[in-house]
């Protein structure tokens, strides 16, 4: 696979990393739903403009972007979706954080604390 090819493929929509996928799997066990999706979308605020949101959804959307990572669906709405192409959602579980993480190559600067980018 050439370098172009990998960029193409990342920035085609989020990505869900498989320690990400499986903590949101054991989320909607916990649930007992299998109805719901992982809905990544950015909306105004926080200390650098954009703050990102991560909640479970059973909404379908007008233009949602929908990508299915070994059965765990991650939806993202039209209006967010330009800003999270070839983002990346990991689960980080170590003594010193535990979350999920977003790695987004569109953030040309973020915050002290990290919730919010432009």
């Amino acid at each position: 696979m050439s370098v172009s090819d990998e960029t193409t493929t990342v920035s085609d929509g989020i990505l869900l990393s498989d320690a990400a996928a499986d903590k949101v799997r054991t989320l909607l066990e916990q649930e007992g739903r299998d109805d719901l999706a992982l809905r990544v979308a950015v909306q105004p605020g926080g200390c650098s403009g954009l703050r990102y949101q991560l909640f479970f959804d059973e909404r379908s959307l007008d233009g949602d972007v929908v990508k299915d990572f070994g059965g765990v669906k991650v939806v993202t709405d039209r209006m967010s979706a330009p800003y999270l192409g070839g983002a990346s959602v990991d689960f980080v579980d170590t003594i010193e954080k535990q979350g999920f993480t977003i790695d987004n190559p569109n953030a040309t600067g973020s915050c002290a604390c990290g919730d919010s980018f432009s």
